[in-house]
Formats: C-alpha cells, sequence, structure tokens
C-alpha cells in the first residue's frame, strides 16, 4: 500500500453499514417478502415442506430407475 500524505487518514470501514438492514420503508416488495417466507415460523413450515417434496421427487425417482435397471428380460 502507498504512504499516505500526513493528517489523511483512511478508514476501511468507513462504507460499511451497522445495522439489520434496509427499514420496512426503504426495503422493496420482493425483499419484505423474502423476509417473512425466509424468517420465523412460516419460514420454517416452508422449508420442512420443501424439504418432504424433495424426499418424494427423490424417492420416486429413484424407483422408477430401481424398476428399469433390475427389470427380468
Amino acid at each position: 500500500m502507498e504512504p499516505q500524505a500526513p493528517g489523511v487518514q483512511y478508514s476501511r470501514w468507513e462504507e460499511v453499514s451497522v445495522g439489520a438492514g434496509p427499514s420496512p420503508e426503504e426495503a422493496s416488495c420482493w425483499e419484505r417478502l423474502s423476509q417473512e417466507l425466509c424468517s420465523g415460523r412460516l419460514g420454517a413450515t416452508l422449508r420442512m415442506l420443501g424439504g418432504l417434496a424433495l424426499f418424494w421427487v427423490i424417492f420416486i425417482l429413484g424407483y422408477i430407475t430401481g424398476y428399469f435397471v433390475h427389470k427380468c428380460k
């Protein structure tokens, strides 16, 4: 890093904002929707349902694949 002129101080944190994020007035519709769907009780429920759906999709694909792999000729 190059030396700086005397009396000039550099702060690498000057553009870092401290806080929990944008206020509800500043947040866009998508940000509010994302915040609502990804946190709290609703978010946990959606993650659980998504996990169950993924499990059944993988299970059914495995069943179909196994059927054709082990099918008698």
